[in-house]
């Protein structure tokens, strides 16, 4: 089922001086969606959240909110609020005071403003946290103050800023799972920014990915993962595997340094340059020097040396140099110790295999830029105060 758009962005762009920091952007969002704006910290994220809010005004372009045209509307007239970061709670303020203080100034009867507060400190958790001060809650406790503050005044959009950026990791994963079943029980549209890929993963619809203030990919979080679009989400959605080839057919791609494997070509025509990627987990290993106890069943193959094998709990991670700068990170379960203990070291040489639908083929970045998302360190730290501001 389509959702009817909530939110849309047509040609917005936000330049500060010579600065472009959100470019041309297009997007529309469905109501009661989950939708999260990724990117590294400088790709115009926060900007266009920003812009949503009305706590910054587009160049040009056209901002809708629920089919109204929000150009030049102050936050405060916006059908939209806000959870930041920092919480920006009143520290003389009760718990409950804090959650009701927008009603009260919009002159909400005193009945009601009870019932709702009541209502959404239930919601998240904190109705017995009710008479106690922010500074007598852990960060935790303090994000859901701000979360009950924003919902109390029933928005058609909750604008979410990075708001577990300062938490533990540990709470941060139960947060996620609890912002996920606040959003899908209050059933509005919730725009999340954040810079951390599981986070994205975790709890959204859908994804904006987005790369010096462009978006290089929407989709739902398997389509971002199995199948980007471009070399920058490849390699900034979960560990990047690039490998260099050319389009040699409409279904067939000849890797620089390895085979050619039959694959659609993603669109690309016969000649195009392009990056094949694999996932570290798709990845199978073995020695050289042993026989292999399975067939490969036409699974391509590559051989290289590992270059280093590191212990990450639930699986090892190994980290193979297939020549001409190309390295391959594998994914192994640590599912038997036995088997644990028979894996290849640093300096053996191994092949690698993986079947051929676990590989996709990428377009270079529009931007240029493969992994990393950055630049020259100019423009990083230009774009990073701007979001800041």
């Amino acid at each position: 089922m389509t959702l009817a758009p909530s939110v849309e962005l047509r040609g917005v762009t936000k330049r500060f001086d010579d600065l472009v920091a959100v470019d041309d952007l297009d997007l529309e969002l469905g109501g009661g969606e989950f939708f999260t704006l990724l990117g590294p910290s400088g790709c115009g994220k926060t900007t266009t959240l920003r812009m949503i809010a009305g706590f910054e005004q587009p160049t040009s372009g056209q901002i809708q909110i629920e089919g109204s045209d929000v150009a030049g509307l102050p936050p405060h007239r916006r059908p939209t609020n806000t959870v930041f970061q920092s919480y920006a709670l009143s520290p003389h303020m009760s718990v409950e005071d804090n959650v009701a203080f927008g009603l009260r100034r919009k002159r909400v009867p005193k009945s009601e403003i009870a019932r709702r507060v009541a209502a959404e400190l239930k919601r998240v958790g904190l109705g017995a946290e009710s008479k106690r001060r922010p500074a007598q809650l852990s960060g935790g406790q303090q994000q859901r103050v701000a979360l009950a503050r924003a919902l109390v005044n029933l928005p058609k959009v909750l604008l979410l800023d990075e708001p577990l950026g300062a938490l533990d990791l540990k709470l941060r994963k139960g947060l996620q799972v609890e912002l996920k079943r606040i959003q899908r029980e209050v059933g509005i549209t919730f725009v999340y920014v954040t810079h951390d890929q599981e986070e994205a993963l975790t709890m959204s619809d859908r994804i904006a990915v987005m790369n010096r203030g462009r978006i290089e990919q929407v989709a739902d979080p398997e389509e971002v993962y199995e199948r980007p679009a471009t070399t920058f989400v490849a390699g900034f959605i979960g560990v990047s595997n690039l490998m260099p080839a050319v389009v040699a057919k409409v279904d067939e791609v000849k890797l620089d340094n390895g085979p050619a494997v039959r694959i659609p070509a993603n669109g690309l025509a016969a000649g195009e340059r392009c990056h094949a990627v694999v996932r570290p987990e798709k990845l199978r290993i073995e020695r050289v020097d042993v026989p292999s106890s399975s067939a490969s069943n036409g699974m391509p193959r590559m051989e290289g040396v590992i270059e280093s094998s590191l212990y990450l709990g639930t699986a090892t991670q190994i980290v193979v140099n297939l020549g001409d700068g190309v390295r391959m990170t594998v994914l192994v379960p640590n599912a038997s110790e036995a088997e644990r203990q028979r894996l290849p070291g640093g300096g053996a040489r191994v092949a690698l295999r993986w079947e051929p639908e676990h590989m996709h083929v990428v377009r270079q970045s529009p931007t240029g830029v493969k992994n990393d998302g950055g630049g020259s360190p100019a423009n990083d730290l230009g774009h990073e105060a701007i979001e800041r501001g």
